[in-house]
Protein backbone atom coordinates (compact mmCIF):
# COMPACT_ATOMS: atom_id res chain seq x y z
CA UNK A 1 0.00 0.00 0.00
CA UNK A 2 1.35 3.47 -1.02
CA UNK A 3 2.64 5.20 2.17
CA UNK A 4 1.78 8.85 0.70
CA UNK A 5 -1.43 10.13 -1.46
CA UNK A 6 1.55 11.62 -4.38
CA UNK A 7 4.72 11.19 -5.45
CA UNK A 8 7.70 13.04 -4.71
CA UNK A 9 9.82 13.74 -7.52
CA UNK A 10 13.96 15.35 -7.98
CA UNK A 11 15.86 15.75 -10.99
CA UNK A 12 19.27 15.36 -10.85
CA UNK A 13 21.35 18.39 -11.55
CA UNK A 14 24.52 16.08 -12.30
CA UNK A 15 23.79 15.78 -16.11
CA UNK A 16 23.64 11.87 -16.41
CA UNK A 17 22.36 11.95 -19.91
CA UNK A 18 25.61 13.30 -20.87
CA UNK A 19 27.83 10.34 -18.90
CA UNK A 20 29.11 7.74 -20.88
CA UNK A 21 29.17 8.44 -24.47
CA UNK A 22 26.14 10.63 -23.95
CA UNK A 23 27.77 14.06 -24.07
CA UNK A 24 29.38 13.37 -27.71
CA UNK A 25 26.16 13.82 -29.14
CA UNK A 26 26.02 17.35 -31.50
CA UNK A 27 22.94 18.13 -29.31
CA UNK A 28 25.14 17.71 -26.06
CA UNK A 29 25.92 21.52 -25.00
CA UNK A 30 28.63 19.90 -22.90
CA UNK A 31 30.58 22.96 -23.51
CA UNK A 32 28.68 24.54 -21.15
CA UNK A 33 29.11 22.02 -18.28
CA UNK A 34 30.65 23.90 -16.09
CA UNK A 35 28.08 27.28 -16.69
CA UNK A 36 25.95 28.42 -14.25
CA UNK A 37 23.60 28.50 -17.12
CA UNK A 38 23.52 24.66 -17.89
CA UNK A 39 22.48 24.21 -14.35
CA UNK A 40 19.96 26.67 -14.90
CA UNK A 41 18.42 25.56 -17.65
CA UNK A 42 17.84 22.09 -16.34
CA UNK A 43 16.12 23.67 -13.11
CA UNK A 44 13.88 26.06 -15.20
CA UNK A 45 12.46 22.93 -16.77
CA UNK A 46 12.38 20.86 -13.76
CA UNK A 47 10.39 23.88 -12.49
CA UNK A 48 8.01 24.06 -14.96
CA UNK A 49 6.99 20.03 -14.58
CA UNK A 50 6.35 20.70 -10.65
CA UNK A 51 8.94 19.24 -9.54
CA UNK A 52 9.58 18.87 -5.90
CA UNK A 53 13.58 19.54 -6.30
CA UNK A 54 16.93 20.06 -7.97
CA UNK A 55 19.46 17.66 -6.46
CA UNK A 56 23.51 18.36 -7.11
CA UNK A 57 25.47 15.02 -5.44
CA UNK A 58 28.97 15.23 -4.89
CA UNK A 59 32.23 13.91 -3.93
CA UNK A 60 35.60 15.07 -2.82
CA UNK A 61 38.05 13.41 -4.80
CA UNK A 62 38.67 13.31 -9.06
CA UNK A 63 39.29 9.50 -10.24
CA UNK A 64 41.32 9.95 -13.23
CA UNK A 65 40.21 7.08 -15.04
CA UNK A 66 36.42 7.94 -15.78
CA UNK A 67 37.53 11.42 -16.54
CA UNK A 68 39.46 9.83 -19.76
CA UNK A 69 36.12 8.88 -21.76
CA UNK A 70 33.48 11.75 -19.54
CA UNK A 71 33.20 14.12 -17.23
CA UNK A 72 32.97 11.73 -14.11
CA UNK A 73 33.46 13.46 -10.95
CA UNK A 74 34.71 16.64 -12.14
CA UNK A 75 31.76 19.70 -10.81
CA UNK A 76 31.00 22.98 -9.65
CA UNK A 77 30.88 23.32 -5.95
CA UNK A 78 27.00 22.17 -5.71
CA UNK A 79 26.65 24.93 -3.31
CA UNK A 80 27.09 27.79 -4.86
CA UNK A 81 25.69 26.25 -8.40
CA UNK A 82 22.15 25.85 -6.82
CA UNK A 83 22.69 29.30 -5.00
CA UNK A 84 22.65 30.71 -9.04
CA UNK A 85 19.70 29.15 -10.15
CA UNK A 86 17.94 31.44 -6.68
CA UNK A 87 17.00 34.22 -9.48
CA UNK A 88 16.29 31.63 -12.30
CA UNK A 89 13.38 30.02 -10.39
CA UNK A 90 10.86 30.72 -7.80
CA UNK A 91 9.50 27.73 -6.32
CA UNK A 92 11.08 24.29 -6.79
CA UNK A 93 13.32 22.79 -4.59
CA UNK A 94 17.27 23.37 -4.12
CA UNK A 95 18.72 20.74 -2.81
CA UNK A 96 22.86 20.53 -2.00
CA UNK A 97 25.44 17.93 -1.04
CA UNK A 98 27.91 18.99 2.15
CA UNK A 99 30.13 16.54 3.32
CA UNK A 100 29.76 15.69 7.69
CA UNK A 101 33.58 14.38 6.90
CA UNK A 102 35.65 17.50 5.61
CA UNK A 103 33.69 20.06 6.38
CA UNK A 104 33.02 22.11 10.13
CA UNK A 105 29.09 22.80 11.26
CA UNK A 106 29.24 26.53 11.96
CA UNK A 107 30.43 27.36 7.54
CA UNK A 108 27.64 24.72 6.67
CA UNK A 109 24.92 26.24 8.75
CA UNK A 110 25.50 29.49 7.44
CA UNK A 111 25.82 28.51 3.93
CA UNK A 112 22.46 26.59 4.13
CA UNK A 113 20.67 29.37 6.00
CA UNK A 114 21.66 31.99 3.33
CA UNK A 115 20.55 28.92 0.58
CA UNK A 116 17.33 29.23 2.41
CA UNK A 117 16.99 32.83 2.41
CA UNK A 118 18.15 33.54 -0.41
CA UNK A 119 15.30 31.14 -2.30
CA UNK A 120 13.02 32.41 0.30
CA UNK A 121 13.00 28.67 2.06
CA UNK A 122 13.79 26.38 -0.88
CA UNK A 123 17.37 24.98 0.79
CA UNK A 124 17.71 21.25 0.89
CA UNK A 125 20.37 19.58 2.73
CA UNK A 126 21.72 16.37 1.57
CA UNK A 127 24.23 14.56 4.20
CA UNK A 128 27.12 12.41 3.18
CA UNK A 129 29.80 11.31 4.88
CA UNK A 130 31.85 10.75 1.80
CA UNK A 131 33.91 7.51 0.77
CA UNK A 132 37.23 8.72 -0.54
CA UNK A 133 38.90 12.36 -0.87
CA UNK A 134 40.57 11.85 2.94
CA UNK A 135 44.17 12.93 1.17
CA UNK A 136 42.75 16.37 0.28
CA UNK A 137 41.99 17.18 4.00
CA UNK A 138 44.83 15.96 5.60
CA UNK A 139 44.12 12.85 6.62
CA UNK A 140 46.22 9.56 5.87
CA UNK A 141 42.93 7.40 5.41
CA UNK A 142 39.28 7.59 5.15
CA UNK A 143 38.27 7.00 8.90
CA UNK A 144 35.83 3.38 9.48
CA UNK A 145 32.10 3.60 8.56
CA UNK A 146 31.10 4.15 12.42
CA UNK A 147 33.63 6.85 13.29
CA UNK A 148 31.83 8.99 10.02
CA UNK A 149 28.49 8.02 11.11
CA UNK A 150 28.60 9.26 14.62
CA UNK A 151 30.68 12.55 13.68
CA UNK A 152 27.65 12.90 11.17
CA UNK A 153 24.68 12.85 14.05
CA UNK A 154 27.12 15.47 15.76
CA UNK A 155 27.68 17.70 13.26
CA UNK A 156 23.56 17.60 12.03
CA UNK A 157 23.28 18.34 15.25
CA UNK A 158 25.37 21.33 15.88
CA UNK A 159 23.91 22.91 12.99
CA UNK A 160 20.72 22.64 14.08
CA UNK A 161 21.59 24.39 17.19
CA UNK A 162 23.38 27.04 15.20
CA UNK A 163 20.02 27.55 13.15
CA UNK A 164 18.32 27.90 16.40
CA UNK A 165 20.69 30.15 18.32
CA UNK A 166 19.54 33.02 16.02
CA UNK A 167 15.52 32.73 15.89
CA UNK A 168 12.96 34.53 13.49
CA UNK A 169 11.49 36.06 16.09
CA UNK A 170 14.72 38.14 17.05
CA UNK A 171 14.19 40.03 14.07
CA UNK A 172 12.16 43.32 14.72
CA UNK A 173 13.70 45.83 12.02
CA UNK A 174 11.48 48.49 14.11
CA UNK A 175 12.01 51.52 12.65
CA UNK A 176 10.11 53.80 14.80
CA UNK A 177 11.59 52.25 17.53
CA UNK A 178 14.89 52.15 16.57
CA UNK A 179 15.50 48.21 17.48
CA UNK A 180 16.77 46.13 14.53
CA UNK A 181 16.75 42.60 17.05
CA UNK A 182 15.36 41.38 20.41
CA UNK A 183 18.65 40.24 21.33
CA UNK A 184 17.67 38.84 24.59
CA UNK A 185 16.10 36.14 22.34
CA UNK A 186 19.19 35.22 20.63
CA UNK A 187 21.38 32.38 22.82
CA UNK A 188 24.55 30.44 22.54
CA UNK A 189 24.27 27.36 19.95
CA UNK A 190 27.08 26.00 23.08
CA UNK A 191 27.28 22.97 21.33
CA UNK A 192 29.97 21.15 23.10
CA UNK A 193 30.85 17.08 22.16
CA UNK A 194 33.13 14.60 20.53
CA UNK A 195 34.22 16.04 17.73
CA UNK A 196 33.15 20.19 18.09
CA UNK A 197 33.71 22.73 19.97
CA UNK A 198 31.01 25.66 18.96
CA UNK A 199 29.80 28.52 21.02
CA UNK A 200 27.95 30.68 18.96
CA UNK A 201 25.47 31.92 18.05
CA UNK A 202 25.00 31.76 14.19
CA UNK A 203 25.66 35.63 12.57
CA UNK A 204 22.65 34.99 10.48
CA UNK A 205 18.68 34.48 11.62
CA UNK A 206 16.74 31.42 10.90
CA UNK A 207 14.62 31.98 8.21
CA UNK A 208 10.75 32.97 9.46
CA UNK A 209 9.01 30.19 6.93
CA UNK A 210 9.48 26.33 7.28
CA UNK A 211 13.39 24.71 7.76
CA UNK A 212 15.15 23.63 5.61
CA UNK A 213 14.69 19.62 5.01
CA UNK A 214 17.45 16.99 4.98
CA UNK A 215 18.33 14.45 2.75
CA UNK A 216 20.87 11.32 3.57
CA UNK A 217 22.21 8.63 1.03
CA UNK A 218 24.14 6.35 3.33
CA UNK A 219 22.66 2.57 2.82
CA UNK A 220 24.79 0.86 5.79
CA UNK A 221 23.65 -0.05 9.41
CA UNK A 222 25.24 3.50 9.93
CA UNK A 223 23.40 5.16 7.47
CA UNK A 224 20.27 3.52 7.90
CA UNK A 225 20.03 4.77 11.71
CA UNK A 226 21.30 8.19 10.80
CA UNK A 227 18.52 8.23 8.23
CA UNK A 228 15.92 7.52 10.99
CA UNK A 229 16.87 10.28 13.39
CA UNK A 230 17.43 13.28 10.87
CA UNK A 231 16.20 12.40 7.77
CA UNK A 232 12.97 13.70 5.75
CA UNK A 233 14.51 11.95 2.18
CA UNK A 234 16.79 9.20 1.69
CA UNK A 235 18.34 9.07 -1.69
CA UNK A 236 18.87 5.05 -2.52
CA UNK A 237 20.10 3.00 -4.70
CA UNK A 238 17.64 0.01 -5.19
CA UNK A 239 17.72 -1.93 -7.99
CA UNK A 240 14.66 -3.84 -8.06
CA UNK A 241 11.69 -3.61 -6.18
CA UNK A 242 12.32 -6.36 -3.70
CA UNK A 243 15.65 -4.28 -2.65
CA UNK A 244 13.05 -1.27 -2.20
CA UNK A 245 10.56 -2.76 -0.41
CA UNK A 246 13.60 -3.61 2.48
CA UNK A 247 14.63 -0.57 2.28
CA UNK A 248 11.55 1.51 2.84
CA UNK A 249 10.76 -1.35 6.06
CA UNK A 250 14.45 -0.41 7.53
CA UNK A 251 13.68 3.18 7.37
CA UNK A 252 9.92 2.92 8.85
CA UNK A 253 12.04 0.53 11.74
CA UNK A 254 15.06 3.34 11.89
CA UNK A 255 12.42 6.32 12.35
CA UNK A 256 9.92 4.65 14.91
CA UNK A 257 13.51 3.73 16.90
CA UNK A 258 14.06 7.57 17.27
CA UNK A 259 11.02 8.23 18.04
CA UNK A 260 9.91 9.28 15.02
CA UNK A 261 6.08 8.44 12.45
CA UNK A 262 7.12 5.33 10.75
CA UNK A 263 6.63 7.23 7.46
CA UNK A 264 8.87 9.75 8.05
CA UNK A 265 11.22 9.44 5.76
CA UNK A 266 10.75 9.12 1.90
CA UNK A 267 12.45 6.77 0.55
CA UNK A 268 13.49 7.94 -3.04
CA UNK A 269 16.01 5.91 -5.23
CA UNK A 270 17.86 6.58 -8.09
CA UNK A 271 15.89 6.03 -11.38
CA UNK A 272 17.80 5.64 -14.54
CA UNK A 273 15.37 6.17 -17.31
CA UNK A 274 16.18 5.43 -21.30
CA UNK A 275 13.07 6.61 -23.09
CA UNK A 276 11.75 6.42 -26.17
CA UNK A 277 8.66 6.17 -29.14
CA UNK A 278 9.37 2.24 -28.84
CA UNK A 279 11.18 0.03 -26.41
CA UNK A 280 13.81 -0.65 -29.59
CA UNK A 281 14.02 2.66 -29.70
CA UNK A 282 15.23 3.13 -25.67
CA UNK A 283 17.14 -0.44 -25.88
CA UNK A 284 19.32 1.47 -29.12
CA UNK A 285 19.66 4.95 -26.56
CA UNK A 286 20.96 2.42 -23.95
CA UNK A 287 23.48 0.54 -25.96
CA UNK A 288 24.80 3.38 -27.99
CA UNK A 289 25.63 5.35 -24.41
CA UNK A 290 27.23 2.08 -23.19
CA UNK A 291 29.06 1.81 -26.87
CA UNK A 292 32.59 2.13 -24.89
CA UNK A 293 32.21 -0.39 -22.35
CA UNK A 294 34.51 -3.30 -23.45
CA UNK A 295 33.87 -6.73 -23.18
CA UNK A 296 36.89 -6.70 -20.52
CA UNK A 297 34.80 -4.47 -17.95
CA UNK A 298 31.25 -6.57 -19.21
CA UNK A 299 33.31 -9.50 -17.31
CA UNK A 300 34.20 -7.51 -14.83
CA UNK A 301 30.74 -6.38 -14.10
CA UNK A 302 29.44 -9.70 -14.29
CA UNK A 303 31.95 -10.91 -11.33
CA UNK A 304 31.32 -8.31 -9.12
CA UNK A 305 27.55 -8.54 -9.23
CA UNK A 306 27.72 -12.69 -9.42
CA UNK A 307 31.23 -14.02 -8.56
CA UNK A 308 30.98 -15.77 -11.79
CA UNK A 309 34.36 -14.75 -13.94
CA UNK A 310 33.75 -15.30 -17.54
CA UNK A 311 37.33 -14.60 -18.91
CA UNK A 312 37.95 -17.92 -20.23
CA UNK A 313 34.41 -19.11 -21.24
CA UNK A 314 33.99 -19.04 -25.22
CA UNK A 315 31.48 -16.47 -26.90
CA UNK A 316 28.72 -19.56 -27.30
CA UNK A 317 28.77 -21.45 -23.97
CA UNK A 318 25.51 -20.83 -22.17
CA UNK A 319 25.26 -19.55 -18.50
CA UNK A 320 22.90 -21.49 -16.25
CA UNK A 321 22.00 -20.50 -12.82
CA UNK A 322 24.37 -23.55 -11.24
CA UNK A 323 27.08 -21.64 -12.65
CA UNK A 324 26.65 -18.80 -10.26
CA UNK A 325 28.45 -19.33 -7.34
CA UNK A 326 26.08 -19.49 -4.04
CA UNK A 327 28.32 -18.27 -1.63
CA UNK A 328 29.20 -14.68 -3.21
CA UNK A 329 28.33 -11.32 -1.25
CA UNK A 330 27.86 -8.82 -3.80
CA UNK A 331 28.37 -4.97 -3.33
CA UNK A 332 24.57 -4.27 -4.60
CA UNK A 333 22.56 -7.39 -3.82
CA UNK A 334 19.97 -6.34 -6.24
CA UNK A 335 21.77 -6.52 -9.09
CA UNK A 336 22.95 -10.43 -8.20
CA UNK A 337 18.77 -10.92 -7.78
CA UNK A 338 18.51 -8.93 -11.34
CA UNK A 339 21.29 -11.51 -13.34
CA UNK A 340 20.55 -14.58 -11.23
CA UNK A 341 16.66 -14.24 -12.78
CA UNK A 342 17.64 -13.62 -16.04
CA UNK A 343 20.36 -16.15 -16.16
CA UNK A 344 17.67 -18.73 -14.84
CA UNK A 345 14.65 -17.73 -17.18
CA UNK A 346 16.84 -17.72 -20.72
CA UNK A 347 20.03 -19.34 -19.85
CA UNK A 348 21.70 -16.94 -22.21
CA UNK A 349 25.15 -17.79 -24.04
CA UNK A 350 28.21 -15.68 -23.21
CA UNK A 351 28.21 -13.28 -25.83
CA UNK A 352 24.39 -12.56 -25.08
CA UNK A 353 24.87 -12.40 -21.51
CA UNK A 354 27.60 -9.52 -21.92
CA UNK A 355 25.28 -7.94 -24.55
CA UNK A 356 22.54 -7.12 -21.80
CA UNK A 357 21.17 -3.90 -20.53
CA UNK A 358 20.93 -5.29 -17.12
CA UNK A 359 25.14 -5.98 -17.09
CA UNK A 360 25.85 -2.52 -18.51
CA UNK A 361 22.88 -1.14 -15.40
CA UNK A 362 23.42 2.14 -13.43
CA UNK A 363 24.07 1.07 -9.71
CA UNK A 364 20.20 3.24 -9.57
CA UNK A 365 16.95 1.23 -10.76
CA UNK A 366 16.69 1.35 -14.45
CA UNK A 367 13.98 1.11 -17.16
CA UNK A 368 14.51 1.20 -20.51
CA UNK A 369 11.68 1.44 -22.26
CA UNK A 370 8.78 4.02 -23.50
CA UNK A 371 6.63 6.53 -21.06
CA UNK A 372 3.83 3.93 -21.10
CA UNK A 373 6.57 1.15 -19.27
CA UNK A 374 8.02 4.04 -16.79
CA UNK A 375 4.54 4.97 -16.01
CA UNK A 376 3.52 1.15 -15.12
CA UNK A 377 6.29 0.35 -13.21
CA UNK A 378 6.75 3.94 -11.63
CA UNK A 379 3.05 3.22 -10.32
CA UNK A 380 3.29 -0.49 -9.17
CA UNK A 381 6.48 0.53 -7.04
CA UNK A 382 4.69 3.49 -5.08
CA UNK A 383 1.11 1.79 -5.06
CA UNK A 384 2.94 -1.24 -2.92
CA UNK A 385 4.92 0.76 -0.93
CA UNK A 386 7.93 0.17 -1.52
CA UNK A 387 9.39 3.78 -2.76
CA UNK A 388 7.75 7.84 -1.99
CA UNK A 389 9.39 8.81 -4.91
CA UNK A 390 12.50 9.13 -6.85
CA UNK A 391 15.18 11.10 -8.19
CA UNK A 392 15.71 11.05 -12.01
CA UNK A 393 19.04 10.23 -13.56
CA UNK A 394 18.20 10.09 -17.48
CA UNK A 395 20.12 8.70 -19.59
CA UNK A 396 21.61 9.10 -23.28
CA UNK A 397 20.72 12.00 -24.69
CA UNK A 398 19.16 15.84 -23.96
CA UNK A 399 15.94 14.21 -25.75
CA UNK A 400 15.52 12.23 -23.29
CA UNK A 401 16.29 14.52 -20.09
CA UNK A 402 13.40 16.46 -22.05
CA UNK A 403 11.01 13.15 -22.15
CA UNK A 404 11.16 12.36 -18.81
CA UNK A 405 9.98 16.03 -17.93
CA UNK A 406 8.13 16.74 -20.79
CA UNK A 407 5.87 13.24 -21.03
CA UNK A 408 6.45 11.09 -18.41
CA UNK A 409 5.77 13.38 -15.56
CA UNK A 410 2.69 14.99 -16.92
CA UNK A 411 1.46 11.37 -17.57
CA UNK A 412 1.98 10.45 -13.73
CA UNK A 413 0.24 13.80 -13.02
CA UNK A 414 -2.70 12.40 -15.22
CA UNK A 415 -2.65 9.70 -13.11
CA UNK A 416 -3.34 11.05 -9.83
CA UNK A 417 0.29 10.07 -8.90
CA UNK A 418 1.79 13.25 -8.93
CA UNK A 419 0.87 16.99 -8.45
CA UNK A 420 -0.55 19.03 -11.71
CA UNK A 421 0.41 22.49 -10.31
CA UNK A 422 2.34 23.83 -7.08
CA UNK A 423 0.09 24.78 -4.13
CA UNK A 424 3.23 26.41 -1.79
CA UNK A 425 6.67 28.01 -2.61
CA UNK A 426 9.07 26.04 -0.14
CA UNK A 427 10.29 22.79 -0.47
CA UNK A 428 9.33 21.63 3.23
CA UNK A 429 5.66 22.40 1.50
CA UNK A 430 6.24 20.30 -1.31
CA UNK A 431 7.37 17.42 1.20
CA UNK A 432 4.10 17.84 2.86
CA UNK A 433 1.71 18.27 0.41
Amino acid sequence: MRRRDKLCIGMSVAPTWLAAEGWRRSDSGIEGLYSAGFAGRIAEAAEAAHLDFVFRPDASALPLAPLEQSFGFASLDPTLLLASMVERTSKIGLVTTISTSFTHPYNTARQLMSLHWMSGGRAGWNVVTALAGHENFGLTEMPPSPERYARAAEYVAAVQSLWKSFPADALLIDRESGRFADTGLIRPAAHHGLHFDIEGPLNLPAFPGPGIPIMQAGASEGGVALAGQIADMVFGQTLDKATALAASARLAAAAERSGRPRNAVRLLPGLSLYLGETREEARALFLATQARVGREDRIARVKRATGLDLTDWEDDTPVRAEDLPAEHVPPLPGQRAILQALIASETPSVRDLLARPEVLASVHWQIIGTISDATEIIADWFESGAIDGFVAVPGGSWACFERVLGELVPRLAAAGLFREAYSGDTLAHHLDA
